[in-house]
């Protein structure tokens, strides 16, 4: 059986967050936690938070055991993307663009 969460519009490029997400995929639960908490990468840590919230649902929900999950599935989308400008020389601007993502992390057993 397989349990997910979902974290919408983090603040972080989708490209940078799947390389995190990559190093996760397939591991065992206790052994991809000790990965992301040593590594130094901002979008460790909400992936972390989604894997944390995603073993809590099939303890609580669905009363799977902790030691048995393995990270299943993870993926990452592209969410809607900020538009700003910033002002450049002769009266141009320069658009900045701030890009969001979705996380989405499958436990099963």
């Amino acid at each position: 059986m397989e349990v997910s969460a979902h974290l919408k519009y983090a603040r972080v490029s989708a490209q940078k967050c799947r390389l995190v997400a990559d190093q996760i995929r397939g591991l065992p639960v206790a052994q991809a936690i000790n990965l992301l908490a040593f590594s130094t990468k901002k979008s460790a840590q909400l992936i972390n938070g989604v894997l944390n919230s995603a073993i809590a649902n099939a303890e609580n929900n669905n009363g799977l055991d902790i030691d048995e999950l393995k990270v299943s599935t993870v993926y990452v989308n592209e969410a809607p993307t900020l538009k700003r400008f910033r002002a450049r020389a002769k009266g141009r601007g320069a658009r900045i663009l701030k890009r969001n993502c979705h996380i989405t992390v499958k436990v099963s057993e």
